[in-house]
């Protein structure tokens, strides 16, 4: 036996050199190479029933697609996305309190009550309703009573609240609006634009974000009676969460609609459908179209400085500059690698500066056509240097100047 062992050892061995060689030997396939895939290309946006309509990317506030977006057309009950926006500011602005017992009046009780033929929160003559449950009654159940009452309580009279209504619209950039009542009742020079509520509706969403998610509560009970929620797409999408519905003859069916999909949220508004149905098909095509085929990137981060000029008479020689904002992008997928940035600076920067002082301009473009303009600011303050430095910056800048007139002579 103890003969044996060295031999079957020996064996052992060589059959395992022998293994290792043929799998040493043994060529690999080689790999087979990825096809090149064409550039996806982006198709133009979804078929839409309506006279005019905007597909607004949230973060950025770019329009993605559009059809007649500065057509003034009446906004119906759409209206009452600026009286919420106004009532809310009012209320952050410490003016008037959600807990403020409101007084519905014969006006708001005739005007937008039972009677009436349009909506209603069902609001008794002479009731006092806290202001917080007339904001569920207005958006939820769109009650022109509540509006009414809210308008009233909020500016003394639905026209002084009008007013309000104009100049919060200005100060938006709502450029192509002007509300004469809360409610959205068909009277002359009321009107608004698809763009503009759009505007509008980022600020909401933006400014007042407790109050917004009322719009996502599909149902509502006031006196008894309950009323859903006349967004449809709030049951047809879970990532739907708002907006408001208009109706009237003349306006046809409108919708202001917003959703949000991981970090992304797009906004639609439909002005003028033929249908309720056509309103809400309609604006959730336009928020997939956004969801599928763009996507926002992050370009720059406020407050990091992107260049750093030469600065002239000041206590130091250079000037950082950026951005106050995160620079934010939207563009169609697969277009990231196409952008450009380009600083447009003074060629000669003399102190002094504050920080936050514009200076420049960020310019990104896509393909040649300008995506954003975003200010470059002084990140820090710049103050003037002692009486040697800025003497000594005026010899130097002498000299500067000099020498480009010659380069340039010289070209």
């Amino acid at each position: 036996m103890k003969l044996y062992r060295p031999i079957a050892a020996l064996f052992a061995a060589a059959v395992c050199a022998v293994g290792i060689a043929l799998a040493q030997e043994t060529p690999r396939p080689a790999p087979v190479p990825r096809p090149v895939m064409p550039e996806a290309p982006v198709p133009p946006p979804p078929q839409v029933d309506g006279k005019s309509w905007v597909l607004m990317d949230y973060a950025t506030g770019q329009i993605l697609a559009s059809k007649d977006p500065d057509l003034r057309v009446e906004p119906a009950s759409i209206t009452k996305i600026m009286t919420d926006y106004v009532v809310s500011a009012e209320v952050a602005n410490g003016r008037i309190h959600l807990t403020d017992p409101v007084t519905i009046s014969e006006n708001a009780w005739r005007g937008g009550g039972a009677g009436t033929d349009g909506s209603t929160s069902f609001l008794k003559l002479g009731s006092q309703v806290p202001l917080k449950d007339l904001l569920y009654g207005m958006i939820i159940q769109s009650g022109n009573d509540a509006a009414i009452a809210l308008a009233e309580h909020t500016a003394g009279s639905e026209q002084a609240f009008a007013g309000l209504m104009n100049a919060y619209a200005k100060q938006l950039g709502m450029v192509n609006s002007h509300f004469e009542n809360a409610s959205g009742y068909p009277i002359a020079n009321h009107y608004t634009t698809a763009r503009d509520i759009a505007i509008l509706s980022r600020a909401l969403i933006h400014d007042f974000p407790e109050d917004y998610a009322i719009s996502s509560v599909k149902e509502f009970v006031w006196n008894g009676i309950k009323q859903g929620n006349r967004n449809t797409l709030l049951w047809r999408d879970p990532s739907v969460d708002g907006i408001k519905t208009g109706h009237t003859a003349a306006a046809g069916y409108c919708l202001a609609a917003s959703a949000k999909q991981g970090d992304a949220r797009m906004i639609a508004v439909v002005m003028g459908a033929s249908s309720e149905k056509a309103r809400a098909d309609s604006a959730m095509a336009l928020l997939n179209y956004g969801f599928r085929f763009y996507e926002t990137h992050k370009l720059y981060d406020a407050g990091k400085p992107l260049a750093t000029p030469r600065l002239w008479k000041g206590e130091e020689n250079t000037l950082p500059l950026g951005v106050a904002e995160p620079v934010l992008v939207t563009v169609k997928r697969g277009d990231y690698d196409k952008l450009k940035a380009v600083m447009d600076v003074p060629a000669t920067l003399i102190a002094p500066y504050k920080k936050g002082q514009a200076v420049g301009t960020l310019r990104i473009s896509l393909d040649g056509e300008t995506v954003q303009n975003v200010p470059l600011v002084a990140l820090a303050d710049a103050p003037q240097g002692g009486f040697f430095k800025r003497l000594w910056d005026s010899i130097l800048l002498w000299f500067h100047s000099d020498k480009k007139k010659d380069e340039a002579g010289g070209k």
